[in-house]
């Protein structure tokens, strides 16, 4: 087979280049785009494919649920936050509903685990209020008395039952096995940094949610290195490394070594 490829040169080309128009836009608006996300297709890691949605000057993360504004991408602690336009807040109360990610996204971007998820005006029979209450967590000693008279939008819960209800802080895999309608609590707010939040008024609080991706390495550095850009084929998803020009190597650009894609 080597002595075959010898032979024929344009061969051995065929075989370990592939031709593509695909062009991997670099920002959207001022947040860079690098690898593990793409918002073109066939560019970034197969696992996020259409999870990216560009409507410059504005990123959207793309989940079951709805779009979420991206609002800042760490690439260097490998986290990416969003912002929930129907997410209630301290100063708005929104109709609610659930935050709902595909089994891949909850694999390889879940919600970081400094990101709390508050649920508001909880019924007494809420199952986190009773079997599962361990779900529930302190929160740098916040309670519920204090959300409740520190933020304008929560204070009608306590105008409506003349009591403060029940809430519970918890983590992205109560929210994830249990809808808003199981854990029977009216509404939800998330809120960044846990750590941030000790001595800090909710008013201040950080709300969002902060993703944290990890897949594994598989050689993008070494594309980047050769002036390629990390991608996948759209037909057979094997990976890519799409070079300026018309030939793709499946590992590094203007070096012809391998002989297959990656899967």
């Amino acid at each position: 087979m080597f002595l075959y490829l010898l032979l024929f040169p344009s061969l051995a080309t065929s075989l370990l280049t592939t031709t593509t128009t695909t062009q991997c836009r670099s920002f959207c608006g001022t947040i860079p785009i690098n690898y593990p996300f793409g918002i073109d297709d066939g560019c970034g890691a197969i696992q996020l494919r259409h999870t990216l949605n560009c409507t410059s000057p504005d990123l959207f993360f793309l989940t079951p649920s709805g779009s979420y504004k991206v609002q800042h991408i760490d690439y260097l602690k490998s986290t990416l936050t969003i912002y929930d336009p129907s997410m209630s807040t301290c100063s708005i109360l929104q109709p609610h509903h659930d935050f709902l990610m595909t089994d891949i996204q909850t694999a390889v971007i879940p919600p970081s685990s400094d990101t709390v998820f508050a649920l508001l005006n909880c019924s007494v029979d809420s199952p986190v209020l009773n079997h599962y209450r361990s779900l529930c967590f302190n929160v740098s000693s916040h309670s519920c008395d204090e959300l409740y008279a520190s933020c304008n939008a929560f204070r009608v819960f306590r105008l409506l039952t003349n009591s403060t209800p029940p809430c519970c802080f918890t983590g992205y895999d109560t929210v994830r096995y249990m809808s808003m309608n199981i854990l029977d609590c009216s509404h939800y707010t998330t809120v960044v940094d846990a750590d941030g939040m000790r001595g800090v008024s909710p008013l201040d609080w950080v709300y969002g949610i902060k993703l944290s991706y990890g897949l594994p390495d598989r050689g993008c550095d070494r594309c980047s290195a050769s002036g390629g850009t990390c991608g996948f084929d759209t037909e057979t998803e094997g990976m890519l490394c799409l070079c300026s020009g018309s030939s793709n190597g499946t590992r590094q650009c203007g070096e012809i070594s391998m002989l297959c894609h990656y899967h």
